[in-house]
Parts: C-alpha cells; structure tokens; sequence
C-alpha cells in the first residue's frame, strides 16, 4: 500500500523559493552578467551616474571565483553592515573560461581596482573605465590629446574636458541645463567672472556662441609634475595632459631591467606577477632574493581611462590593469535616474536599453 507524499508546509515552499532563486541568481551573476550602477562622473557624457547597466562576463570569458568562500550576492561586506562578506582561506589560482573575444581597444571595462590591496582580487571595488591602450600599445599625452604608438586615439563621441567659461553675468541652472550641463557639471569662480565647466566638445561650441560668454579656454596642465602620478618616479615629470610616453606590457614581452625600466615598470611586477619574493630596492629590482637583468611578463595589461578626462582617477594615476582583474564588458544600460528629479521625471527614458560604445 502506497504512502500518501506529505504536502510542504507555505513556509517550507517559500523557503526552497527563495534557495533556488539565490542559486539562479548567483550562477546568472557569475556566469553571464552582473549588474553594475555608475557611481561617479567619471565616464560622462557616455555614462551618466545613475546609469544602471549590465556587465558581460560572456564576452570575455568568466573567471573562476578566486576566493570561493563568501555569501552568496555579496561583495567584499555582508549588506548593510562591516562584517566581512568571505573567507580568504581558500585562494584559487587565476583561470577565465573561454570567451567571445579579448579586450579591444575603446571596449568600456569593468575591472577590479588594482590598487585596493586590502581585498583579494575578485573582490577587489568594481570600476569603469575604457580600455584606451592594450598590450604592446604606447600611451603619450600632450596638450591633453591622447595618441596610441603615435597615431591619434579614437575619441569617444561625447567625451568631456574642463574649461574655463567667462561671463559677463551670473547664469542660474536653467541656463545651464539649457545646454545639458547637469548641476554637478559647473561651479562658479568666487570673484563672479564665470564658471568652471566639465563639457564636450560640442556643448562647448554652443556655449561660444552664446551672447552672454565672453571666452572659453580648456583647461590644459602646462608641461611639469602632478602628484599621485603614476609611475611615482614621474611624478615630477609627467601630468593628466602630458604623459609618457609609457608602453602597455604584454605576456610574454621582455625587458632589460634598465634604472628606467625598473621606475616604470617595477610596481607592477612587485605586486601583479605572482612572484612570492620580489623586491624593488631604488632602481633594481630582485625575485627570491637575486638581481634580475632582464624580465619577461606573465599576464596582459591595459591602461584604462575615463571619458571625462578632467574628472577621472584612472591608470594616469594608479596604473595598469593586470588581465586577471578585468571583469566584464560594459554591455547595455537597463535604467537611468536622475536624482536631482522626482516622480517619473527621475527616469532618463532615451537611455533605457542602450547599448555602449
């Protein structure tokens, strides 16, 4: 005689609910895409903070968890607390399962910050940038103009610079927003003769024209040091409009480790390579305690910058991006709100669903 299967109790149904949709959720977030929210300017006009997009792990290839041990939908803390969100126990080695393609030239990347070196890798804050030099490439500025091994870069569409903008009366929002400067975008000198402004090409343009502008000049740093700089030993030197030139390395690409080599190239082996003994002592540099005349890389790298090129703290400042930090393409933008708006007026409804180049 056949037993009668026991009915779940609502609470048993609702509890392997919500099990399976953490599962699915944490494969699909894993696997395919991540969500990802713009949290700064530092990529507009091409994206605006409060663009929420979706992140490709497809397209390049889905790494493996480096730190396997965490609560599931978290990272780096518990929500809402400053409990850790993982162990650090078990560290697996670095392997991406195969992907569409590698990182190209002007992809917009989300990576892991490289220098956020208080967390392991995968865990590591998750930034946005575009991919402006790859493996092999030379990256030189001047006058704030980015040329890739010699040849003018690709410029974004609607990438953005500060100026100096000269009035000869106060402007108010309305004006400004006249010309799709958001309220972020534009601060006022203190003497009253006008305001800085973070805006493209042809915004600026525009402003030109207006009859209430008297001039416009870029803000362009004259030749000489900048700090935080990277390299640091060129901190004296080079600047966010005058940099380089600096080549991306590659896998596989050998050096002679030259006192210059060493400065521009000696933070990235001591903390990227996966060497468990290097040194740097001033302009040699040593693994597992010997003198190394020449050094052959073992991962790709690439130089990451914003779109807005006044306003982002990118490789200019902290460097390379080792290949085992990237974490996915910038695929397609799923919803964007305004803040500074209300009601259904929060939603930019021309961005929903667009894609990003």
């Amino acid at each position: 005689m056949s037993k009668t299967k026991q009915k779940k109790s609502a609470a048993r149904e609702w509890i392997d609910a919500l099990v399976f949709a953490v599962v699915a959720a944490s494969l699909i977030r894993w696997l395919l895409l991540e969500p990802f929210t713009i949290p700064t300017a530092s990529m507009e006009k091409t994206l605006l903070v409060g663009d929420f997009l979706f992140v490709s792990k497809m397209h390049y290839g889905t790494r493996i968890p480096k730190t396997p041990l965490q609560v599931p939908l978290t990272h780096q803390k518990v929500w809402g607390t400053e409990i850790p969100s993982y162990s650090d126990a078990i560290q697996l080695p670095y392997y991406r399962l195969p992907g569409f393609s590698d990182v190209e030239r002007n992809d917009v990347v989300v990576f892991n910050y490289p220098v956020e070196f208080q967390y392991p890798n995968d865990l590591k804050t998750n930034y946005i940038k575009r991919a402006v030099g790859v493996p092999g490439d030379v990256i030189e500025i001047k006058d704030g103009n980015l040329s890739i091994s010699g040849q003018p870069a690709l410029k974004p569409e609607e990438m953005q610079y500060s100026y100096d903008v000269l009035t000869n009366r106060p402007l108010n929002l309305d004006f400004f927003k006249d010309y799709g400067i958001g309220q972020e975008d534009y601060f006022a000198f203190s003497d009253g003769s006008g305001y800085w402004v973070f805006a493209t090409d042809e915004i600026i343009a525009r402003l030109e024209a207006s009859p209430v502008v008297t001039k416009v000049a870029k803000r362009i740093m004259p030749p000489g040091g900048e700090d935080r700089i990277f390299p640091e030993a060129y901190a004296s030197k080079w600047n966010r409009d005058q940099y380089g030139p600096l080549t991306v390395p590659g896998e596989g690409w050998t050096i002679e480790m030259t006192p210059d080599n060493v400065d521009r190239y000696g933070f990235t082996i001591l903390h990227y390579e996966g060497h468990d003994q290097v040194e740097v002592k001033g302009q040699e540099l040593f693994i597992a305690g010997q003198k190394v005349d020449s050094y052959t890389f073992q991962q790709d790298y690439y130089f990451m910058m914003g779109d807005n090129r006044h306003d982002s703290l990118d490789s200019r400042y902290w460097g390379f991006v080792p290949e085992d930090h990237i974490v996915g393409k910038a695929w397609f933008l799923w919803l964007s709100l305004d803040k500074y708006e209300s009601m259904f007026s929060k939603i930019r409804w021309s961005r929903i669903f667009k894609g990003i180049n």
